[in-house]
């Protein structure tokens, strides 16, 4: 009987053991294959945003097309319209998302649309009329730095050296650039200039206007709310300065609108979040930081504009140092627990 006992216990300890080593096993493979997909989600999101990147370029060379015709505030109607319509459908068709603006938000979304898309895109869609595409691109990467500035300033947040060193390496950049092209300047494009400014201090206003909306709105109904405000603002403009549906028998202007809308804003941004959420707030500032590359490529292929040695010496020292500010910082906060660095799309 004893034996028999014995015996039984053997065989309970051994099922007991294949059982825990299959579990684990089970789990082993789990953990794997979780890791092999989240890697593989991370090469995609890297590989749509580089496309997206090269995208954006062309999103002002489609902007001078289109500006050819029509007044600033027309695009902008006409974009984000066409915008709205395609997050409208994976809003409230694919997602079947619920949800608008809540009353004690309505002011917020008002500013979030003047800020971070009128005016922001008034001030960059005039810059490209008195300077290159890419030294607009180059200028506009300013916005982290600025970003630093503005929260020394607001909230006394300190500043590495390696972040006052990339600060210090972006504005010689900008002093290279400005102070080779003097007497360019001197002809009126420094107003260029004061515009890309206006455009990095409306982002970086926009930025700390919207900072507490992601707390309270999906992304996806984040963003049809703004597009919405951003529509109903600029149609007053945009149809009293419409000049008639005959400005798009030119395929140029209508292919930059459609572009503008459908391309850059709408499919543009699905690619965004998507990558957002996958890479993270730090790796996708970085990305948007290599958009002069893309849109002096096609500011050279499609335009025939062309930087001097000087400038591009300026633009690729204002680019490092944006970087290396944009990599400090998403550290810093990771080591603080704090939000990461809002990336610039502008788009």
């Amino acid at each position: 009987m004893d034996v028999q006992f014995c015996g039984g216990l053997v065989k309970v300890f051994f099922v007991v053991k294949k059982c825990l080593i299959s579990k684990k096993d089970k789990n082993v493979r789990h953990g794997r294959e979780k890791r092999t997909f989240m890697k593989n989600q991370k090469r995609f999101a890297q590989t749509v945003m580089f496309g997206l990147v090269l995208l954006w370029g062309l999103d002002y060379i489609a902007a001078k097309f289109a500006l050819e015709a029509l007044d600033t505030m027309t695009i902008l109607m006409f974009k984000y319209g066409l915008a709205l319509i395609i997050t409208a459908v994976r809003k409230i068709v694919i997602k079947k998302e619920k949800g608008f603006i809540k009353k004690r938000d309505i002011l917020t979304f008002i500013a979030c649309s003047i800020l971070g898309e009128i005016l922001y895109f008034a001030c960059e869609y005039e810059a490209l009329d008195h300077m290159p595409v890419a030294m607009v691109t180059v200028m506009l990467t300013l916005v982290p730095i600025f970003s630093i500035l503005l929260e020394r300033i607001l909230y006394k947040k300190k500043a590495s050296g390696k972040m006052i060193i990339g600060i210090i390496g972006s504005i010689a950049g900008v002093i290279i650039i400005i102070g080779i092209d003097l007497d360019t300047v001197l002809q009126g494009q420094f107003i260029g200039y004061i515009l890309c400014l206006g455009a990095v201090l409306s982002w970086n206003a926009y930025n700390f206007v919207t900072d507490h909306l992601g707390e309270r709105y999906e992304p996806l109904t984040l963003t049809f709310n703004q597009m919405f405000c951003t529509v109903l603002l600029s149609a007053p403009l945009g149809l009293a300065r419409f000049p008639g549906v005959e400005v798009f028998d030119d395929i140029r202007v209508l292919g930059g609108i459609l572009y503008l809308g459908t391309i850059s804003a709408g499919i543009g941004f699905s690619i965004y979040v998507y990558s957002t959420t996958v890479l993270g707030p730090t790796p996708m500032a970085i990305y948007s930081n290599f958009l002069p590359v893309s849109a002096a490529l096609f500011g050279w292929i499609i335009l025939g504009e062309s930087l001097t040695a000087v400038q591009i010496l300026g633009g690729i020292l204002v680019i490092l140092s944006g970087l290396a500010v944009i990599i400090e910082k998403g550290k810093m906060e990771d080591e603080s627990g704090e939000k990461e660095l809002k990336p610039h799309h502008g788009h």
